[in-house]
């Protein structure tokens, strides 16, 4: 059946028709800013205070798009006779986002969480040469860096928060019981006193050979040896011959 001549032009203003009855979304950028998701790959925030130029970052970038600089200095004994150390001092640490790839696995190989994603986006330049952006811009968008979110309450407990709550726990006990000990000696030391008052005394004109005398209100038994004073049993008479015997 050949299709009704204008249909499709129906059809497309039945759409148009429901698409001006409903509620516009689009968003007026920029005078209102999108709500972006919490992991966004927008830019790289530094957090330079954790940074210990290990320069893990810079080896394994794809793009190589990662330059730190950075010089030693000598960090004198913290006690008198200790070893001076040496430590590694940052001094310029860039990164050209126009190379970058946004891959993350340069905040994923941080040990020390000095990198993280920030969700800021508005850094374009008419310039490719000022897409290189040192450690001064990298630090403010540190503060643009959401919180992390919470964690979920079945979760298994980080063991860094177990092995810090284990500890703070001991010592709570050591602290506990050093502040009891001087109260259990005082009181070890009246249940003393207290005993010492409720034990009977001794007679004065008793002794402790007085004491250790046996009694002599029973009689002495001994089995040892026969009592002197009885007989002695009749001796046992012989045995009879036998009858007929000359």
């Amino acid at each position: 059946m050949p299709p009704i001549p204008g249909s499709g032009l129906a059809k497309g203003l039945a759409v148009t028709l429901r698409t001006m009855t409903k509620k516009t979304v689009t968003e007026q950028y920029p005078d209102a800013q999108p709500e972006l998701p919490p992991r966004t790959r927008g830019v790289i925030g530094l957090f330079e205070e954790n940074c210990t130029v290990c320069m893990l970052c810079a080896r394994e970038c794809p793009d190589w798009c990662i330059y730190i600089d950075s010089h030693k200095e000598t960090v004198p004994a913290a006690t008198p006779g200790g070893r001076d150390r040496s430590r590694n001092v940052l001094d310029r640490f860039a990164i050209d986002f126009s190379l970058c790839m946004y891959c993350g696995i340069c905040i994923e190989v941080c040990p020390f969480d000095a990198l993280f994603w920030s969700p800021e986006f508005e850094y374009s330049e008419t310039d490719i040469r000022d897409l290189t952006h040192e450690r001064d811009k990298l630090r403010e968008w540190m503060w643009t860096v959401p919180a992390p979110p919470a964690l979920d309450p079945g979760a298994e407990e980080p063991k860094e928060l177990a092995a810090a709550r284990k500890t703070a726990d001991k010592l709570a006990a050591q602290q506990e019981t050093a502040r009891q000990e001087p109260v259990q000696a005082t009181e070890r030391h009246a249940d003393d006193q207290a005993r010492a008052a409720e034990r009977p005394t001794r007679a004065m004109g008793d002794s402790k050979q007085q004491t250790d005398q046996p009694r002599t209100d029973q009689p002495r038994t001994d089995h040892s040896r026969p009592d002197q004073n009885q007989p002695n049993p009749s001796p046992k008479p012989d045995r009879p011959e036998q009858e007929g015997r000359e």
